[in-house]
């Protein structure tokens, strides 16, 4: 068996630390069953006020000319647009005009995503979102997911029992005004397990019920974190995804019992916009590629983003640390979790098929996919970090007929999981009109080759894709 030893990673600081984690072996079959990847699974959320334009007139996210911010939808592979948060539901935030929502379906249609959509629940009436739930299914049925009615309704309707009776107004409501709506709900906190249980029990046989939709902010509360140290080692930890299995287990094997798809619909790493010098920097985007993985190997329908210069905290706005990216007068300051985004979006078609490692490797994950082409990709993560973190040794097994190999790499400068700048995939960056430049790295393509060996870094992730060799005519 010859063993391509040309694809190794070589970062002399990381690989002359001793006592590496030893060989681990990893194998993939591109025909195993595998789950299949939704189409629009990789999704950014966005507060209703994001909708509004500004005190000149202009709209700063959602017109069919911001073409930086369609780039950048198309370079991440973003294929939801979620409008809501706490803005949606706040009596003291205007609801979006008919002008406004134009311009968000303008856009849609440029960026090419399909909208969730939030009618306001919080002293509201079902006569009065009616007029709003008309407007866009008579004009955008094509575009739309599903209303949502009401945001984190757990806040402030206090009881479920409450809120299914409203669902029970405004529902019919919607209906009659809208006969094509579909919905979603009931986009909870994620400490409201009971309150899904109910809306599963009460609206799954609800034959214009699209799917079940969640919040999920696993790092909890960002005014909670002590440091960004220690924020940042929390967003590294197995702790974390020990709370992803707590979440999912509140509504996700009742969602499928009863036949229901669920969305995380809002999502970020800390609640409140995140915190500062964590959530803005490298170690978000080792953390959201391996989150993003971790939910679609759950059934997931897929995860919307959280982000926005500034998002609503309760009745307050606040800095968004969390961010995909900000607006500057020079266009798009896109930050390290896009980089995440956009990794997975290399490997985002086709089925999600399962990994065998020869051994557990502390710290390090690996996911494969395959697409309809039949390429595999296998992303590899190390979330080790820090002076005496480790690189981990993978020997990749190439299946039959496979022997194509290249890859792209997704590390910060120095391997720093606390960079806010300088992040690279592929060698490439995302600018400022939201393009990438990031390459694929041809490493072999040799028939005789039947496996590869690869030093992967600590803080550091790895796509690799595994393609067809050729035939010789």
């Amino acid at each position: 068996m010859r063993t391509l030893k040309a694809i190794s990673i070589l970062v002399l600081a990381a690989l002359c630390l001793p006592g590496a984690w030893g060989q681990v072996i990893v194998s993939v079959d591109p025909h195993a069953a595998g789950k299949p990847i939704p189409s629009n699974f990789l999704g950014l959320s966005f507060e209703t006020s994001a909708t509004l334009p500004g005190s000149d007139g202009t709209y700063p996210y959602f017109t069919s000319k911001n073409t930086q911010l369609i780039q950048l939808f198309q370079t991440l592979g973003i294929k939801s647009l979620r409008i809501g948060g706490n803005t949606s539901d706040r009596p003291s935030v205007p609801v979006p005009r008919e002008a406004d929502i134009d311009h968000v379906f303008a856009f849609a249609h440029g960026a090419g995503v399909r909208v969730i959509y939030t009618l306001r629940l919080r002293d509201s009436t079902p006569s009065a979102v009616q007029q709003t739930a008309k407007y866009i299914m008579d004009r955008y049925p094509q575009q739309v997911d599903c209303l949502v009615v009401g945001n984190e309704p757990n806040v402030y309707e206090h009881t479920y029992p409450h809120y299914a009776d409203d669902l029970r107004s405004f529902y019919p409501a919607v209906l009659q005004a809208a006969p094509t709506a579909r919905f979603c709900g009931p986009s909870t906190t994620p400490g409201a397990g009971i309150w899904v249980d109910g809306y599963i029990h009460d609206f799954a046989s609800l034959p214009q019920l699209y799917e079940v939709t969640q919040h999920s902010y696993p790092g909890g509360n960002s005014g909670k974190v002590t440091s960004p140290e220690a924020g940042r080692a929390a967003m590294l930890s197995a702790a974390f995804p020990e709370g992803y299995q707590r979440l999912y287990k509140v509504f996700g094997p009742a969602a499928n019992q009863a036949g229901v798809r669920y969305r995380i619909e809002e999502t970020n790493s800390f609640f409140n916009g995140g915190a500062k010098d964590v959530s803005n920097t490298f170690a978000s985007s080792l953390w959201a590629l391996s989150y993003l993985y971790w939910w679609l190997d759950h059934d997931a329908q897929g995860l919307n983003f959280h982000t926005g210069d500034q998002v609503a905290a309760g009745e307050i706005e606040t800095p968004c640390w969390y961010a995909t990216f900000w607006n500057t007068p020079n266009g798009l300051e896109v930050h390290p979790i896009a980089y995440a985004m956009a990794a997975f979006h290399l490997a985002d078609e086709g089925k999600l098929i399962p990994v065998t490692l020869s051994k557990p490797s502390p710290g390090a994950e690996v996911f494969a996919t395959v697409n309809p082409a039949g390429d595999i990709f296998v992303t590899i993560i190390n979330k080790n970090f820090g002076e005496t973190a480790k690189p981990v040794d993978f020997q990749l097994s190439l299946p039959s007929g496979y022997s194509a190999v290249t890859e792209m790499t997704l590390l910060a400068p120095g391997a720093n999981i606390a960079a806010t700048s300088g992040v690279t995939l592929g060698g490439g960056t995302i600018d400022s009109y939201g393009r990438w430049n990031g390459r694929w790295k041809n490493l072999a393509a040799d028939p005789g080759l039947h496996s590869a060996t690869i030093d992967l870094p600590a803080a550091t992730a790895m796509v690799l894709k595994l393609s067809v060799t050729p035939k010789v005519r």
